[in-house]
């Protein structure tokens, strides 16, 4: 599995000290808002199981995110096979931060080491990025990693339920747009 560094991050393989902060996340009320219901802890592992086994079958997929200064686990970030029920195909970009690691450009800047290996190690042609409607601070990291929306993408999320975190939007990013990421 395949590290990624920035300035201030590390994106590695999920250790066993990772997984009571990640619950921890998971039952947050404000980290959850426009994910659903909240996790016990039980389901937050079987999460992290999931991620570990799915990295390790293909070769990307969600990487723990820690601050390299102090090894502190400040969440997740990575690239994702969107799911056969969505209304649409592709690989997809994400992140989830405990909310101490929320407005210090933490999430753009594992998005962009994200991309960058996307493009340049994974000869990905696209890479793709959806939340919903509501979660505003996301869409803003969208569009400062370079993504754009068109609303003629957005849709209905089939695994979601009537309800307000239902109705969500698509952005994108070409591999023409591989130059502006960089794997360090």
């Amino acid at each position: 599995m395949p590290e990624l560094r920035t300035d201030r991050l590390l994106l590695r393989r999920w250790r066993e000290s990772d997984l009571e902060p990640w619950a921890a996340m998971n039952a947050d009320p404000e980290v959850r808002e426009y994910l659903g219901d909240l996790q016990t802890r039980e389901q937050s592992d079987a999460v992290a199981a999931l991620m570990q086994a799915e990295f390790d079958e293909r070769g990307f997929g969600w990487w723990a995110l820690e601050k390299r200064a102090t090894g502190e686990f400040v969440g997740r970030a990575g690239l994702d096979v969107v799911d056969g029920t969505m209304p649409f195909t592709g690989v997809d970009v994400g992140w989830r931060l405990t909310r101490s690691a929320w407005g210090h450009g933490y999430a753009t800047e594992a998005a962009l080491a994200c991309l960058a290996f996307g493009f340049e190690v994974l000869g990905l042609p696209e890479i793709l990025a959806s939340t919903t409607v509501g979660n505003l601070r996301s869409q803003a990291v969208m569009r400062r990693i370079g993504m754009t929306r068109d609303p003629a993408d957005d849709f209905e999320d089939p695994s979601v339920p009537e309800g307000p975190l239902r109705r969500c939007v698509l952005y994108r990013t070409p591999a023409a747009m591989r130059e502006a990421y960089r794997v360090t």
